[in-house]
């Protein structure tokens, strides 16, 4: 299968995942509700399942690669002192820069798109994710890229993770990213059932599900997903709308 392909079929996943888990934040259903609700596999009845940023990044980083076949880091510029971007960024969070995950979250098309060139999956991956966020630990993105493979198992993301904070391993992505990981390596031919999976855990649950959907959906594509689910979630505008 062609890089584009499969980076989309991981697209559609993350977005899945991300408009999924949505649905389960305090804004739509108290947290006792929601955990009720997941563990009895009720598939939650608005109309809309509308994703968050984590599609909107990924789309910027598929966007890019369409365009270049590789992350362009001058197209994802600070939009203030572009020539200091670098600079900047390190200097957020008291000098340490973010340990956030919302480098995790967007990163599954770009490991897709280079799943067969592992040493390019660790470059490009750090390329679309150091300019937000630079914090040492943050390399750990790479697990999540490295992952997105024709066989996603923990052993071989493992190997491809350095020593780092992710490997004792949820706001962090040092410990949302391992049990986002679990999960899709558990269901790995499943991406429904990965999805309530990661959906189980809570907390930041749409970036937990939209991990575990690109990497998964990577994989499987979104055949076997419940139509209904793909009818609600919101269109991918330039991606072909819904699967």
């Amino acid at each position: 299968m062609d890089p584009a392909t499969t980076a989309r079929r991981s697209l559609e996943g993350l977005s899945l995942g991300d408009a999924f888990g949505e649905r389960w934040f305090p804004l739509f259903r108290p947290p006792r509700q929601a955990y009720a609700e997941i563990r009895a596999r009720r598939t939650p009845p608005e109309p809309h399942w509308y994703w968050t940023d984590d599609t909107a990044m990924a789309l910027g980083v598929l966007r890019v690669l369409d365009g270049h076949g590789e992350i362009r880091r001058t197209l994802l510029r600070l939009h203030r002192e572009p020539d200091f971007w670098f600079q900047l960024v390190c200097e957020l969070f008291g000098g340490g820069g973010s340990a956030g995950k919302g480098e995790a979250m967007r990163v599954a098309p770009s490991g897709a798109w280079f799943h067969t060139c592992p040493d390019r999956v660790a470059e490009q991956t750090v390329r679309s994710t150091e300019v937000t966020h630079a914090h040492p630990e943050d390399l750990k993105v790479r697990l999540t890229a490295a992952s997105v493979r024709r066989e996603p198992t923990l052993e071989a993301v493992t190997t491809g993770t350095p020593d780092s904070t992710v490997r004792e391993g949820p706001v962090r992505a040092d410990d949302t990213v391992p049990f986002a990981l679990w999960c899709a390596a558990r269901h790995s031919g499943d991406l429904v059932s990965a999805l309530w999976a990661a959906a189980e855990g809570l907390g930041d649950v749409d970036t937990a599900c939209a991990i575990a959907g690109g990497v998964v959906a990577a994989r499987t594509g979104v055949e076997g997903v419940p139509g209904v689910w793909l009818e609600r979630r919101e269109a991918l505008a330039g991606v072909g709308g819904r699967a």
